[in-house]
């Protein structure tokens, strides 16, 4: 089975890696790959930010957050479930 991420396969992530390589050339692909990670790191941090903030927001105009939680445990139960029927199903594959 091949292995998708945003619809590109492997074959083709493998090749945009071989052009950036070749366009930037191998002593800046460390460079490149930090800077995206800092990136990424800022973004998280942001997203962070924001939910607290939301939250904040939300209990101190009394409104209940605990369904989130709630609502996460049914949808990590159902993965679960799913994860155990399919991991039986492979198996006899």
């Amino acid at each position: 089975m091949y292995t998708t991420f945003l619809f590109i396969s492997g074959a083709e992530i493998a090749f945009i890696l071989f052009i950036v390589l070749m366009v930037f050339g191998a002593d800046k692909l460390p460079e490149m790959a930090r800077g995206l990670g800092k990136g990424m790191r800022v973004l998280k941090d942001a997203t962070n930010d924001i939910k607290h903030e939301i939250t904040k927001s939300a209990e101190k105009n009394g409104i209940d957050t605990s369904i989130v939680t709630d609502v996460k445990k049914e949808i990590d139960k159902v993965k679960d479930n799913i994860d155990d029927f399919t991991g039986s199903v492979r198996r006899k594959l």
